[in-house]
């Protein structure tokens, strides 16, 4: 049941992060990857412990960058090390997780951590493509989705409502067409333009 519930809850999250892109204007790492660290939060102990993980591979992955800079490697294989060496990072906190008595953090399952480790690659590429400044913030914003899609799938009364009424997810395809149809300023934007908007 879970499982199926979690399918119910895709589309909804997956319309609820194009909103924020569209109609908000928070651009994060696509609709993908913040839809996949959403239930990565789903699947680990609680979303503290998923903002951790998350924000240790960030953070471990743009100095593995830095590290292996001088040494001139070619992507694939730079990409590996890193992911390597991301890895033994996470298995030391959960281990250290484990010594200190965070049980929650020891026991969170392999692969919402697999999942969040893939993220490096993601954000290797935005950094090489558009510079450090834009790769935090994209990752910044994806941490931002994923928490509120998190505390979206995880409302009980959208479960229930979606768990007794599965066919009201297509309406999210109504949605989306008029999400894809739209043609107004985002909300960020009229902030960022506010002083250019009050003299028209």
């Amino acid at each position: 049941m879970e499982t199926v519930l979690l399918l119910l809850m895709l589309p909804i999250i997956a319309t609820f992060i194009a909103f924020l892109r569209q109609v908000v204007g928070i651009k994060a790492f696509g609709i993908y990857t913040p839809l996949i660290v959403t239930f990565s939060f789903l699947a680990t102990n609680g979303v503290k412990y998923g903002i951790a993980i998350f924000l240790a591979v960030v953070v471990f992955g743009m100095l593995m960058r830095f590290a292996l800079k001088p040494f001139r490697l070619l992507y694939l294989p730079r990409v590996a090390i890193m992911l390597t060496v991301v890895t033994i990072m996470i298995l030391g906190i959960l281990v250290l997780g484990g010594n200190i008595r965070r049980t929650g953090l020891a026991h969170v399952s392999i692969f919402p951590i697999l999942i969040m480790i893939t993220i490096v690659e993601k954000f290797i590429a935005v950094q090489i493509e558009k510079g450090d400044k834009t790769a935090i913030r994209l990752a910044l914003e994806t941490l931002v989705i994923s928490i509120l899609g998190y505390y979206l799938a995880s409302w009980r009364v959208l479960l229930e409502f979606v768990a007794s009424y599965p066919w009201a997810i297509l309406f999210t395809i109504p949605i989306n067409v008029a999400l894809g149809k739209w043609t107004g300023l985002r909300l960020t934007e009229y902030l960022r333009f506010k002083d250019v908007i009050r003299k028209m």
